[in-house]
């Protein structure tokens, strides 16, 4: 077990930059720090990360476990998809500038639940609805001084209504998170079946969920099924194909179609908005 103040190297197959993944609109519960770290609980297991010179730097009481390695992605080559992607102008421009996003593997229920509160919503704001949710019902944590909250789980949501939940000030999306949790506590809604089938028998039965159409299902397979062909369009996607000459569809029928989106994504939202 790693001393939980300790900088570690974390091996992995291309670059990382801690912004650029942890901001990049696929997950919400990383915090930035002064010192320009991010702040973070997988599971019940906290973590600060820093990234330098294209290296994941982590300080963690769990050591180098598989928990991390996996978490990150570490063992995918992200240079040689990056490298294959960049096949004109604008997509070497999406590819050089977002060069150190991973796609990362998320608890499928939290990255569920996660993007049911972001339909129609900003990253603040689902930053916001969340930390209100896990703060009112997760298990709080000390890490490093500071207090950090366990996601709640399907059981803990599962006996609520829809007033239980006016705290979060999530509107219609509340009572999505309540059906969600009611399907994984009755067995309608098997994460493990899901991560076993294609991306279109799973995208096909996670639409059968209340709240979930094309692209919260599309964003639930990337983000907590690590189905990495499955390619999100948002309105941010819609303005993408205005400045590209070129066929969304080539990339999306590759094997990485979601890591070729979320070049797209980042780049059209941080550089062409």
């Amino acid at each position: 077990m790693t001393h939980p103040n300790t900088w570690t190297a974390l091996p992995m197959q291309g670059e990382f930059s801690t912004a650029q993944t942890l901001d990049c609109g696929q997950c919400f519960r990383w915090t930035p720090q002064e010192d320009g770290s991010w702040l973070g609980l997988v599971g019940q297991t906290p973590a600060r990360v820093r990234d330098e010179n294209g290296t994941l730097w982590i300080q963690t009481p769990s050591g180098l476990d598989s928990l991390w390695m996996d978490y990150f992605d570490c063992a995918l080559d992200y240079t040689a998809i990056r490298t294959a992607f960049a096949i004109d102008e604008f997509t070497s421009a999406a590819a050089d500038y977002g060069r150190g996003i991973r796609i990362l593997r998320q608890d499928p229920w939290e990255a569920l639940c996660s993007f049911l509160i972001s339909q129609c919503n900003n990253i603040p704001r689902i930053r916001g609805i969340l930390s209100r949710l896990c703060e009112a019902l997760g298990e709080p944590m000390e890490f490093q001084g500071q207090t950090l909250y366990t996601f709640p789980k399907p059981e803990h949501l599962a006996p609520l209504e829809r007033a239980d939940l006016e705290f979060l000030r999530a509107g219609y999306r509340a009572p999505y998170l309540i059906h969600a949790a009611r399907a994984v506590c009755d067995g309608s809604l098997d994460f493990s079946s899901l991560e076993n089938q294609d991306t279109e028998t799973a995208r096909q039965q996670i639409m059968q969920l209340r709240g979930v159409g094309r692209k919260v299902a599309d964003c639930f397979l990337l983000f907590g099924m690590h189905k990495l062909d499955a390619f999100p369009v948002d309105t941010w996607m819609k303005k993408a194909a205005g400045y590209y000459s070129g066929d969304f569809s080539v990339f999306r029928n590759s094997p990485y179609a979601g890591i070729y989106q979320q070049y797209i994504f980042y780049y059209i939202r941080s550089v062409l908005s």
